[in-house]
């Protein structure tokens, strides 16, 4: 697959820790001399420590692929929706900040781009090694929570930050979507589950093939995820796309 051309969005959050680990050094260097991937988007949410400075000042001179979109607060799931909206290329893909799933398996889910699969995402291994274990209770209950109300099965992991769409198609989809329709207002980090599952939903009622393929996946420390506001969030978003089903909003 060395004639497409894929852009790389990159949420940014509060990211001074892991750009001082390397993380952008290695998604640069992986990318520079890859034809494919045209862009990396680096969408930043509002950030208020020095990683748009750290960026500005050192990365986008190294790596002439970055660009840089300063955006406000509005969590996760906005930052990967405007960095879609900005993308110029065939395909679009998103990978969390702190390559939890390294970069190099993007390969994996580059060898099953066809025609007929304009979706693919990354699935981490069930037991989620490594993980604390209320990440694991997350885990079980979300997949649990989703099958009864949403009937979203097949489907073994819709929150690894890992997937590579069709840019016409996401596009099609996040103009379809009813619960992150419209900017929300958020404080400190916001990293609901909601978005891949209103996105995944929606694709599936549509009748968009969803291919899900195993990819490497190390746990890493973060305080992005607070066990008690993200479930709570989560279950929120769930039930609303439930609602917006029942009333017939996605036909």
């Amino acid at each position: 697959m060395n004639n497409i051309t894929i852009s790389l969005v990159i949420p940014c959050y509060n990211e001074e820790l892991n750009i001082q680990k390397g993380v952008l050094d290695k998604i640069g260097n992986f990318t520079k001399d890859d034809n494919r991937f045209a862009e990396i988007l680096i969408i930043d949410d509002g950030s208020d420590d020095k990683s748009k400075d750290v960026i500005k000042n050192k990365y986008l001179s190294l790596f002439t692929k970055f660009r840089l979109i300063e955006n406000n607060h509005q969590g996760k799931a906005f930052a990967i929706i405007d960095g879609i909206r900005k993308s110029k290329s065939q395909y679009v893909m998103f990978s969390d900040f702190d390559l939890a799933t390294p970069i190099e398996e993007s390969e994996k889910l580059i060898r099953a781009i066809d025609p007929q699969t304009p979706i693919i995402i990354g699935s981490r291994n069930k037991d989620r090694k490594d993980a604390p274990i209320f990440r694991k209770i997350m885990s079980y209950g979300s997949v649990l929570v989703k099958s009864l109300l949403l009937g979203l099965r097949g489907i073994n992991d819709t929150q690894c930050g890992f997937k590579l769409f069709d840019r016409t198609i996401a596009i099609n989809l996040i103009n379809a979507l009813k619960v992150f329709h419209t900017n929300k207002r958020v404080s400190g980090p916001s990293v609901s589950a909601g978005f891949d599952i209103e996105f995944l939903f929606v694709a599936a009622k549509k009748g968009y093939k969803i291919t899900e393929i195993s990819v490497d996946w190390k746990y890493a420390e973060t305080r992005r995820v607070n066990f008690v506001k993200d479930t709570f969030e989560s279950l929120r978003d769930i039930l609303l796309i439930k609602y917006y089903d029942l009333a017939k909003k996605y036909n």
